[in-house]
Parts: structure tokens; C-alpha cells; sequence
């Protein structure tokens, strides 16, 4: 009897394990899956024994927070553009279809993939660390509302500007730096503030190499909006500028 438990636990486990990724069979499934995420990964494979499909099955469990499924069928491939066995990661922050050609790949591994992954796990908003810097940056959306603060995860200031973030989804990006992180340093440096001045919401756009601070004060939802918009519609840029450094600068 014990025997047999102990093997139902195993099997248990093992299918937990080894859990079968969803299969894309028609266009309409495949919209319906692609819309249910801020974040979504399509493993576009010939078969299950094509170069790079056991590496992608591993690296999307190792990245379980990434909502992932698999798909052969030629007519769904044909939507999104697909010519050969590819990975897509489909985001809403900036309305992006990230594509990895896997035959134009010189390696494939599952750290690889771990990797291409997570640099663009970019989302409503995103926390600012080396890693999800590089997707930030290459991102075609080149404006970052910054949110700037000493708080944790659960900084309801993070959940308010997740409610609003979607209005800016491919304008702007909305990123957030912790401020007790000491790698952050040069952020705030960058925007000639302390720890101590936390929280703070800023602008940084890229292109121009330019960025605002939203004066100190409350931090509604209707500030920041009208923040974005001022920037959107070009007229922030009209105010009195921050004094612009020589080089480009990448946070």
C-alpha cells in the first residue's frame, strides 16, 4: 500500500514536471492566447523534434512567470509573419512582436533562451535591473516614465501606475527603480536626487538624451497622466529643460 502511494506521488510530480505546453491550433486560439498576457511566448516549431524546441520547452520553465505555448500551424504562422522555426514574444507595454529566428542562431541552449526571455519580459511596468535594462533599451518605444521609489513589489504606487500604463502602451514605457538597490546609485545620481527624496516620478527619453522630473507633491493618477500627456504632446519639452549631459547616457 505504501508502495503505491509513495509511486501516485511520483507520478504526480513527475507530471508537474514535465507539464505539456498548450498547443496553438488555429488563429483564433492563438488571438485569444496572445491577448490574455502583458507578456506572451510562441514557440513557432515545424515539429517537436526541430532544432531548438526541447532547449525552448526547458527555458520556459525555467521562466515561469512567462505565459508560453507551442505552434505548428501554417495558417497561424502566416498571421504573425512567421517564414521558419521561430520564438515570439508578443508584448503589450509597446505593442512589439520580438522574433528569434532559430536557423540564424549560431547557438542554442537553455540558458540562451532563459535569457532572450527574461531581457524582454518587458511589461506594463517593468523593475529596472541590468537584465531588463537591455530590453528597455531596445525597445522601438524610446520614452520611460520612471517610478522612483524605496518600496517593495507591493508599493500601491506601483499598482496605480500598472492601472494606467496601458493608456501609453507603444508611447511610453513605464519603468521602476528601486531606490534602496545600490546598482541604481547612478539613476537617481542622473536625476540629482537622494534616497531620502523618494518616491519621485521622472521622464527619460532617449532619443534627446532628456529628462524631467514631475515636481514634488502628491502622486496621483491624474498627475502623472497629465505628465505623460504634457511630454506626448510636446509641450514639457517647451518648459525649462534639465541641464543636458555631453554624452548619451544609458541608465
Amino acid at each position: 500500500m505504501m508502495f503505491l502511494i509513495a509511486f501516485s506521488l511520483f507520478i504526480v510530480c513527475m507530471t508537474a514536471e514535465d507539464k505539456v505546453l498548450p498547443r496553438l491550433n488555429d488563429v483564433e486560439s492563438a488571438e485569444v492566447f496572445i491577448d490574455s498576457s502583458e507578456v506572451s511566448v510562441v514557440g513557432f516549431f515545424e515539429n517537436d523534434q526541430a532544432r531548438g524546441y526541447s532547449e525552448f520547452i526547458a527555458a520556459v520553465k525555467q521562466t515561469e512567470t512567462l505565459s508560453a505555448a507551442v505552434c505548428t500551424e501554417k495558417e497561424v504562422w502566416a498571421k504573425y509573419g512567421i517564414a521558419s522555426d521561430t520564438i515570439s514574444i508578443f508584448r503589450k507595454a509597446d505593442v512589439y512582436q520580438k522574433n528569434l529566428q532559430l536557423a540564424e542562431a549560431k547557438k542554442l541552449d537553455t540558458d540562451g533562451l532563459v535569457r532572450f526571455l527574461i531581457i524582454n519580459d518587458i511589461r506594463y511596468i517593468t523593475e529596472y535591473n541590468q537584465v531588463s535594462a537591455v530590453g528597455l533599451f531596445q525597445s522601438d518605444v524610446t520614452t520611460h516614465l520612471l517610478l522612483l521609489t524605496n518600496r517593495g513589489s507591493s508599493d500601491p504606487l506601483q499598482e496605480q501606475l500598472r492601472a494606467l500604463a496601458p493608456k501609453y502602451s507603444g508611447k511610453i514605457l513605464f519603468v521602476l527603480v528601486n531606490g534602496r538597490d545600490k546598482s541604481n546609485a547612478r539613476v537617481l545620481e542622473y536625476f540629482s536626487l537622494k534616497s531620502r527624496d523618494l518616491p519621485r516620478i521622472g521622464i527619460y527619453d532617449i532619443e534627446s538624451d532628456q529628462k524631467w522630473l514631475l515636481p514634488q507633491g502628491e502622486i496621483s493618477t491624474e498627475r502623472v497622466q497629465n505628465f505623460c500627456d504634457s511630454f506626448l504632446s510636446g509641450d514639457l519639452q517647451k518648459q525649462t529643460e534639465t541641464e543636458k549631459p555631453e554624452d548619451k547616457t544609458e541608465l
